[in-house]
């Protein structure tokens, strides 16, 4: 028997925008400690991205909307809002830029180390055989990347 309340749309609203609130302000407060951003312009482009989260989030519930993933609604919002001529792409992007890529992994590294913990009972079932796979996961994605950046760079002769 399945006790777990089921959340309706607003809920699940709601929670998403609390989240990512709380994502903006550690991805504001990673992207100041770097020494090279000020917090202002920090919250305010983090703020940017997490209204375009949002927004997407919340097409990504609108039905007739829902056969798509909410990454894709997102992205495609993301995209749609940094094209040139597109009203206030300009300041978009310039807001965004002001976000460095690594200050926004802190909090979803975080958030993917609280989705393991829940399901810590799930990774202990996994033992020692979860070792060779992560490991094996990891060489592959690394050596992929590096063969990935070589072609690119020497291809445009930065190398």
């Amino acid at each position: 028997m399945n006790t777990e309340k089921t959340m309706t749309i607003q809920e699940k609203i709601i929670q998403f925008l609390v989240v990512v609130i709380i994502a903006a302000v550690i991805t504001a407060v990673g992207n100041v400690l770097d020494g090279k951003h000020a917090l202002g312009p920090s919250m305010i482009g983090c703020f940017v991205l997490a209204a375009i989260a949002f927004t997407g989030a919340v097409i990504s519930y609108i039905p007739g909307f829902k056969k798509l993933p909410m990454v894709f609604w997102v992205s495609i919002l993301g995209v749609i809002l940094s094209i040139p001529g597109v009203p206030g792409s300009e300041w978009i992007t310039k807001q965004a830029a002001e976000v460095t890529f690594l200050a926004t992994t802190t909090p979803v590294l975080a958030y993917a180390g609280l989705s393991l913990g829940k399901d810590l009972g799930a990774f202990k079932q996994l033992s020692w055989r979860i070792i060779p796979v992560a490991l094996a996961v990891a060489a592959g994605t690394f050596i992929c990347a590096v063969l990935v950046a070589q072609i690119v760079l020497h291809w445009e002769g930065v190398i």
